[in-house]
């Protein structure tokens, strides 16, 4: 079972005066972030281009700018978990395992189909630009697109009739190689947290704090003044 919640503000997840976008009947999808993402400054990136703060490397950004149509909180079963190394960050990243017991918080955005393609590609290192075909994953919850980082789809629900997708390693959490994030990475996830969820700084560092990769490198307090 997953949860959802509606977001605080706007109901339409934009800033004042944003374009709201979007032809009638234009085919979206919900994307679920989980990790950096979570931080709306961060995932902007991703839309319009640039260098998140903190990251070492500058985003593309989409075919199609515009900001996500609405946003979602949500909470999916699984387990968080930090691997592999960033040439963005300098240390590990999140990733997402459904099999794994625990919760996740997660922050949804509503985008085009050719947006998320494009999203997908840069967590890939790809050049943005083809649209993804969903069929695959839109039937059976699950498609494997390469080997690396985040190039495995999973459709975890749906809200409001469209469905909600997010992207991990094909491993899972049981063939990961775990490894520790670095403080601006942290930093971001939290400030992500805060934004959606409303979290706290311990709280968010007791959550961070304790996933593994994270879990024997970091301890709460250490996380908790980072984030103070």
């Amino acid at each position: 079972m997953w949860t959802t919640a509606a977001p605080s503000g706007r109901d339409d997840g934009k800033a004042p005066g944003a374009p709201t976008g979007g032809a009638p009947g234009e085919p979206l999808v919900w994307y679920a972030a989980y990790g950096s993402n979570l931080h709306a400054a961060r995932f902007a990136c991703y839309l319009y281009g640039g260098r998140p703060d903190g990251g070492a490397r500058h985003c593309p950004g989409c075919r199609d700018p515009r900001p996500p149509r609405r946003e979602a909180v949500l909470t999916l079963p699984g387990t968080l978990y930090f691997a592999g190394r960033s040439r963005t960050w300098g240390g590990a990243i999140a990733f997402y395992d459904p099999a794994s017991p625990g919760r996740v918080p997660c922050r949804a955005y509503l985008v085009t189909r050719g947006q998320f393609g494009d999203l997908a590609a840069q967590e890939m290192h790809r050049c943005p630009g083809t649209d993804l075909d969903l069929t695959r994953v839109l039937a059976t919850g699950r498609e494997r697109l390469g080997p690396g980082r985040y190039e495995t789809l999973l459709r975890v629900g749906a809200i409001g009739g469209r469905p909600v997708l997010t992207l991990t390693s094909p491993t899972g959490l049981a063939g990961a190689d775990l490894s520790a994030p670095t403080p601006a990475y942290l930093r971001t996830l939290a400030a992500g947290l805060a934004e959606s969820h409303h979290w706290g700084p311990w709280r968010s560092a007791g959550y961070l704090a304790t996933r593994p990769g994270a879990a024997g490198h970091w301890r709460v307090g250490a996380v908790a003044a980072l984030l103070t």
